[in-house]
Order: structure tokens, then sequence, then C-alpha cells
């Protein structure tokens, strides 16, 4: 059974406080906390992008901040996905969905793994900067598209559908993004989930490509296992290793 890879970027507004001052205040009172605005998501290898806002239902005439069908939308990509992968999503975009679905009393969604781009610029690379728009213009994929600053967010949350549209795209193109670099740094993840858990050949672990071709041997202080590199047409390049074929007693 194939693995189902779900790329996704989510946007939210901002909380409405009582503050005293202008500069690193204190919040004296919530008038009104964040919520979802949209989001935008695609399965991996698939065309078809779905990108939904809270103008797309009918519960934003009578309560414009209300996001229960919006955040129930994502609930069930999150439901169906294997592997969930989002830029800066273990902290933020993975944790603010989590913080919707149980305010609107949904259960945990099925257990999926995930992939964080922003973690893996980190942990391989010494970028000049880690940002998703400036690692697309770095590696020559593309760039987010300039929202004009946060005056979008308040044209949004005045029920401008102009502002709205603007804001879908780009939700939008963040996916696109993340999914070319993604693409871009898949064979670099040394600990990219493994692919080959989930069909019965024997596959490329980061990309589930069957062309592998040996290349020579590695070897821990115990074991000695077969090398092998993705390639060919699919290939993405990525090195994986076989079950060991000759192993040594440690002995102290």
């Amino acid at each position: 059974m194939k693995q189902k890879i779900l790329l996704f970027d989510l946007e939210t507004a901002p909380n409405l406080a009582l503050v005293w001052g202008h500069y690193e205040q204190n919040v004296l009172a919530y008038e009104r906390e964040w919520y979802m605005m949209s989001f935008s998501a695609k399965w991996l290898d698939k065309k078809k992008m779905i990108t939904k806002g809270l103008p797309d239902y009918k519960t934003y005439k009578k309560n414009p901040e209300n996001d229960k069908e919006l955040v129930k939308e994502l609930w069930e990509l999150f439901d169906e996905a294997d592997i969930i992968i989002a830029h800066n999503g273990d902290k933020f975009d993975i944790k603010k969905a989590n913080a919707r679905f149980v305010n609107h009393k949904m259960l945990p969604p099925s257990p999926y793994k995930t992939i964080d781009t922003l973690k893996v610029a980190r942990r391989y690379f010494s970028f000049n900067s880690n940002k998703l728009t400036d690692l697309g213009v770095h590696l020559g994929l593309g760039k987010k598209i300039d929202t004009g600053g946060f005056q979008l967010w308040r044209d949004c949350m005045a029920g401008k559908m102009t502002a709205w549209k603007k804001m879908l795209d780009y939700n939008k193109q963040d996916v696109v993004l993340l999914e070319k670099i993604y693409l871009e740094l898949r064979n670099w993840m040394t600990n990219h989930p493994n692919l080959g858990l989930f069909v019965e050949n024997n596959v490329c672990p980061n990309c589930a490509n069957t062309q592998l071709q040996k290349r020579g041997f590695g070897y821990t202080r115990v074991s000695k296992y077969q090398r092998y590199q993705c390639v060919g047409d699919k290939g993405c390049g990525a090195w994986s290793r076989g079950k060991p074929i000759r192993t040594n007693v440690d002995v102290r």
C-alpha cells in the first residue's frame, strides 16, 4: 500500500488584546483569541490543491470567525495522512491545528509521522536564512507571494473578498513552494520516514523508487552492510543500506 504524504500550510487570525502601551507589553485581557483563517494542502505527487478559507463555508455570513467547518476539513486530511510535511510545522502549523481540533472537541487524528523542512534546512545545511521564501530563492525554486504586510489580515477580518482571494493565493503558493523545497532536500534526509515499510518491494526509503544500485559497503563497530543509492529517472539520489551481512560481537 502506497504511503499518503500530505503537504500543508495554515494561516491564523491574530489575538485581540488590551494593553497599556505599544512595545513589549503584558496582555491585560484578551478581547478575542486567535482562530484559523485558511489552509492549503495537497497530496505529494498529486496535482490537485485543496485551499479553503472561512468565506467558503455557509457559517461565514452568520459568524465570520467560526472556523469549525474549516478545521474539520483539515482534520479529515490529517486523519488520512501517513506523513505530514510543513515548514516550521512541528512548532507552529501542526500545534496550531491541534489546538483548534481540541477546541472543537475533535478526537486526535490517526497517528502520522512529520517532516519539518525548517528542521531539515537547519540540520543538514548552513544557509544564510532558513525562511521558506529565502530557501526558495536561494535554490532557484521560486518565492512566496508578497502580502503587503499585516493589512491583508486586517482586510480579511473586515470581510473584504479581494483580500480573501489574495490570502488564499498566498496560502496556496506557500504549499507549492514547500513541495519544491521538500523534493530538493529529500535525498539529504538520513532520518526520513522509511517509505519502504509501506510496500513489499525493496525501495528507496526516501522516495520509494525501486531502482537501487549497489554502491560498496558500510561498516559499524560490529557489522558490515550493503550500501545502495537511489538512481534512475525517478530516483532521488538518497543513500540507504541493507540488513547486516556480517556481524561480530563487540567484546570488551
